[in-house]
């Protein structure tokens, strides 16, 4: 695992309306904007953003999704994104430089301004991600790479501004990084006593520790088609 600064800096809290982007396709809320000022946070996450589908999107779980800025420049160098390009083109809800997938873990607690938050989850990277950056390849990429940013859960609501500090107080699950859980739940590629803990982990998303433990029983079968390919009429 890398060494992890304590503290970084926020680059931008960012928020997006539900939109009808795409014919034939659902909704979303992927287009997120810049936000300013002192923004109260709930357990739901931040109370100016929105959620089109709240079956795979937002809840308790995925209450702010985080994408490190650090990101960037390798999409860009890597002929995948546009050079100048900036946060947030992903639809994250947070941006920071130094912490990236490898130097945090699921469970880590996060102090935000007022607010607390804990890592839940990796992001599974779905459709909306290839047609919002115009790369049909992207969600596949997010998923190669490992460069999918993580969700939070929010312990203690509060208020956050956009250059505020972001400080680890607690790791309650060292070595669990998000690199390594985010590959074993989307490549479905862990050992079994790995998939075996992952299930009982209390500070993991339930819907991951569900995944797990049919991982750990031997069922890896997974049908992503919806999550990739999007549905053909919108809810």
């Amino acid at each position: 695992m890398s060494k992890v600064e304590q503290c970084v800096t926020l680059g931008g809290i960012f928020f997006g309306d539900v939109e009808k982007r795409w014919d034939g396709k659902p909704p979303s809320a992927i287009n997120k904007v810049k936000a300013t000022g002192l923004q109260t946070i709930t357990e739901l996450g931040f109370a100016g953003d929105s959620q089109a589908d709240l079956s795979v999107h937002g809840g308790i779980d995925k209450a702010i999704h985080h994408y490190p800025g650090d990101h960037y420049a390798s999409w860009q160098s890597e002929g995948q994104m546009e050079a100048g390009k900036e946060p947030a083109c992903f639809g994250e809800n947070l941006s920071t430089h130094g912490w990236t997938e490898d130097m945090m873990c699921i469970g880590d607690i996060i102090r935000l301004g007022s607010a607390t938050l804990q890592i839940s989850q990796g992001r599974q990277p779905c459709w909306k991600l290839n047609s919002h950056t115009g790369n049909d390849r992207m969600a596949f990429l997010f998923q190669k790479t490992g460069r999918t940013g993580w969700y939070y859960r929010v312990l203690e609501s509060g208020a956050a501004s956009p250059d505020d500090l972001m400080e680890i107080i607690d790791r309650p699950c060292e070595g669990w990084t998000i690199e390594h859980v985010t590959a074993g739940r989307l490549r479905r590629k862990i050992a079994r006593e790995d998939a075996a803990m992952l299930a009982q982990m209390p500070e993991l998303a339930v819907g991951w520790r569900d995944a797990f433990a049919k991982f750990a029983a031997g069922n890896r079968k997974e049908d992503t088609s919806a999550r990739l390919g999007g549905s053909d009429t919108a809810t």
